[in-house]
């Protein structure tokens, strides 16, 4: 029998997202932002560059469907069920990674920046994991896109030991929490040296929010300025391909890599 034939793949896709739904919906979702304006559902311009570890694809798959977002997948057959699943959960999916099928998901990505948000998993889809690759950077420069970092925990949950990134799957009936970062601009002449300072400056902010989160989400604390937020699509969808306007923030003169800030 053909594990991979495409009605298998389907069917596969149909269950996964029917389980995601059903169990993702049990959870208690709260997020903190830096600017409320970055979620996709009540903002669609600018388009943005959405970057979360790929341990926790789950928060993110169940929130933001049909928000006009373009999620980054890799060509491994393993991914083929998460990318039909993706497809009726409401985002458009672009097959391709750093490794396998890079420069064609690039282009596409570019394509699709400009009429679509994109959420990238910058550790996938084979780690090292919680470590960003320069590809996530080089789009943002080149699209002239603001990335938006987004730290995500859940209160205790199992996790897949033999997973490259361990994986996490919520507790049914427990706490999940986000932390969203402010639009961070990478200049679109930057040099390697300049992409290479963002880079490292984007993974350990990225890695600040998810420690913050997770430790937000095991504490059960009330965070003020905390929001309750619901799985819904985009309320304001729109055509239009590019909002004026926006400045590009380089790091300071001097300095190897940006400074970090912290989040309240």
């Amino acid at each position: 029998m053909n594990l991979n034939h495409p009605w298998l793949m389907k069917l596969g896709g149909l269950v996964g997202s029917g389980w995601v739904r059903c169990w993702m919906s049990t959870l208690e979702f709260k997020a903190w932002f830096v600017d409320p304006k970055v979620d996709p559902a009540y903002s669609p311009l600018p388009r943005r560059i959405y970057l979360f570890w790929h341990e926790y694809l789950l928060l993110p798959f169940y929130l933001r469907g049909h928000c006009e977002v373009a999620m980054l997948l890799s060509r491994h057959r393993d991914a083929a069920i998460l990318a039909e699943a993706g497809r009726l959960m409401g985002f458009e999916l672009i097959r391709g990674s750093t490794r396998r099928g890079g420069t064609e998901a690039l282009c596409r990505l570019l394509r699709q920046g400009q009429t679509k948000h994109i959420a990238i998993t910058p550790d996938g889809p084979r780690g090292p994991r919680r470590h960003l690759a320069p590809g996530a950077v080089y789009l943002a420069s080149r699209s002239e896109m603001p990335v938006v970092l987004i730290g995500i925990g859940y209160d205790r949950p199992w996790r897949i030991r033999r997973a490259w990134d361990q994986f996490a799957v919520p507790r049914p009936f427990s706490r999940a929490r986000a932390i969203l970062s402010e639009e961070i601009f990478v200049p679109s002449q930057a040099d390697r040296a300049a992409l290479e300072s963002y880079r490292f400056y984007l993974e350990v902010r990225l890695n600040e929010l998810t420690l913050q989160a997770e430790h937000w989400a095991a504490s059960g604390a009330r965070k003020p300025g905390e929001k309750i937020v619901w799985r819904q699509p985009c309320r304001h969808r729109t055509l239009r391909l590019r909002q004026d306007g926006i400045l590009a923030q380089p790091p300071p003169e001097g300095s190897n890599r940006p400074s970090l800030s912290k989040v309240a």
